[in-house]
């Protein structure tokens, strides 16, 4: 009798057993279609809550100035960051689109001609001799020219298309990002309240209070420090070409600003400019812009210490070290998610820390 019922114990168990397994293979495989469905938007989403934690202080701030209409404000901020974004790429794409097509159309009537390059062209650093014979070769036989590199012209273009497109995809990415972020802040305190609870029942509603907290303004500080040494540098930029006399210095230091906000160095802007600057300007003056742009360019290494961190309690050199190799893993939202992560294990482990330093501390007053 006691084996049969040790028998029927062992069968329900496996039958109980089996289900919970189908049970959680059913749970994992929602989750995992689930993460794959939503997959190719988190980046989106990511980046407007990183947005919308940013600008809650002036949301608050701009919505108490309009008598409390919530939603006008967050239009008007949305619009804003869409307007930032959108509008020097879209000057650049336009003036861009002009000068090739009218490249384009000058060279297929054949009245194109390529002038003689400046003897100064020569002293450029690194290339100058290589530019200087290329350029040469092309203010005689430009025809020729063009046909000896095609291969070189045909790689060069299929790469400024990619990037073109790359960059187009990252704008529209953004704006979607600002439009999440844009509602996101007419919802933040009952965001922040599920962030409490979750963060109460992993640690304790004190210390889930002030690692929530810590999140924010580590979240708010990198931002500041991003945006900061974004329009010092499109600041500073602007100011040594219009000082330079370049044309369209002001666009181009908006292009500058937009490039340093998604991590892109200045030099991408500054370098073909100084390059070119070799040509209408004597060596002197074309060496000293061309030391700027890369001093310019370089400044976010002493920048970005000094910027990020401020007004979090949890030491500057976490910060940065979890935004530098946040950025290296992860690309620009690692900036943020690095920094964040960095600075809530810096926290949990200060946390644990303490209480065996008391337990220490207890233990050595402990009567003998």
């Amino acid at each position: 009798m006691s084996s049969v019922d040790s028998s029927s114990v062992d069968q329900k168990f496996l039958a109980n057993s089996m289900a919970s397994f189908l049970q959680i293979a059913a749970v994992v495989l929602l989750i995992f279609t689930c993460y794959k469905i939503v997959a190719p938007f988190l980046p989106i989403v990511v980046w407007g809550v990183i947005i919308a934690v940013a600008v809650y202080p002036s949301h608050v701030s701009l919505t108490a100035k309009l008598g409390g209409n919530a939603k006008l404000s967050s239009t008007i901020i949305a619009l804003i960051g869409i307007g930032v974004i959108v509008i020097p790429t879209w000057l650049l794409a336009d003036s861009t689109i002009g000068a090739l097509k009218s490249v384009g159309e000058t060279f297929q009537s054949g009245t194109m001609t390529v002038p003689p390059p400046n003897e100064s062209v020569a002293e450029w650093p690194l290339v100058g001799d290589k530019v200087y014979a290329v350029w040469t070769k092309a203010a005689i036989n430009l025809e020729a020219t063009v046909n000896e590199f095609t291969p070189q012209i045909k790689a060069a273009g299929e790469r400024a298309l990619s990037l073109a497109g790359h960059t187009v995809i990252t704008v529209f990415q953004f704006v979607f990002s600002i439009i999440i972020a844009s509602v996101l802040v007419n919802v933040a305190e009952g965001g922040r309240n599920v962030t409490r609870s979750i963060a109460a029942g992993l640690v304790g509603a004190e210390r889930g209070e002030s690692l929530t907290n810590m999140t924010i303004q580590t979240i708010r500080s990198v931002v500041k420090g991003v945006l900061g040494v974004a329009i010092i540098q499109a600041i500073v930029s602007g100011l040594g070409m219009a000082v330079a006399g370049i044309p369209a210095a002001g666009l181009l230091a908006g292009v500058v600003l937009v490039l340093a906000i998604v991590q892109l160095p200045p030099l991408l802007v500054l370098g073909p400019i100084a390059f070119w600057y070799f040509s209408v300007a004597d060596a002197t003056a074309a060496t000293l812009f061309l030391v700027f742009a890369i001093i310019v360019s370089a400044s976010d290494a002493v920048l970005k210490p000094m910027l990020l961190g401020r007004g979090v309690e949890v030491p500057m050199l976490v910060i940065l070290l979890g935004a530098i190799g946040g950025a290296v893993s992860m690309g620009i939202v690692g900036l943020f998610i690095g920094s964040v992560v960095l600075a809530l294990g810096y926290e949990i482990l200060t946390a644990w820390m303490a209480p065996n330093e008391g337990n220490v501390d207890g233990a050595e007053t402990e009567p003998q």
